[in-house]
């Protein structure tokens, strides 16, 4: 018997929507169960942002300083921020140096904030619009610094949707959706459908070498020349 050949299994919102239904035993039938299901999808997002699980939304920034600037601003949808790197060069060498994170206590207890040198310190700031914070301040306007983020995951907007994840994550999704619906309407298979999602998840998690919750370092203070 011949194979597909195929490996394009990919479901959209609404077939993700439709397993958990029947996973709680429901028929899933008006347009208020989509709504109330991408609700709960999109919280289930929110839940894998604070458990550090959506790792490959990982994405490198490069911004270049200004002289004297203490703070840059991040996007809204940055969740944490894993490394920062500052870049400089010097004539035909290019230089990346590490920094060193800093607490928030660390970071405001530092009494002369606006003094300008090589940046060695930062501070993340989680705020609606986060705001990286970088001690010393910035001495030129040509270093850069490379920040390494962590982002959130797509919104599930519409049932047509695909969802922003790879592909091994897909088993810990249902069975995570299959349980936030269970809380709102099959309370009688909520403690069966955690088990199955608490599975799921830790499977999904061990999947990923270097989970997001960890600090990864590059190799850092290399030297390039052009």
């Amino acid at each position: 018997m011949a194979t597909s050949g195929s490996r394009d299994f990919e479901p959209d919102v609404a077939e993700y929507i439709e397993e958990a239904f029947e996973r709680c035993g429901l028929e899933f039938r008006t347009g208020y169960d989509g709504v109330t299901a991408r609700r709960s999808l999109n919280l289930l997002f929110a839940d894998w942002a604070n458990r550090g699980l959506n790792q490959w939304t990982v994405t490198n920034t490069t911004t270049t300083l200004t002289e004297a600037a203490e703070f840059i601003d991040l996007t809204s949808t940055t969740i944490d921020v894993l490394d920062v790197v500052l870049r400089r060069t010097e004539g035909s060498t290019t230089t990346d140096i590490s920094m060193e994170q800093v607490s928030r206590s660390e970071y405001w207890n530092i009494p002369n904030k606006s003094t300008k040198a090589r940046p060695t310190q930062w501070f993340l700031d989680k705020q609606i619009t986060p705001r990286l914070y970088f001690w010393p301040a910035a001495e030129n306007s040509t270093d850069q610094v490379l920040i390494n983020r962590l982002v959130r995951i797509e919104d599930a907007d519409a049932s047509v949707n695909t969802v922003d994840m790879p592909f091994r994550f897909y088993p810990c999704l249902a069975a995570g959706l299959s349980y936030y619906i269970a809380l709102k309407r099959a309370p009688d298979r909520v403690q069966m459908l955690k088990g199955f999602y608490e599975e799921e998840f830790q499977r999904a998690a061990d999947q990923d070498s270097s989970r997001a919750s960890l600090r990864v370092a590059p190799a850092l203070s290399t030297t390039r020349r052009a």
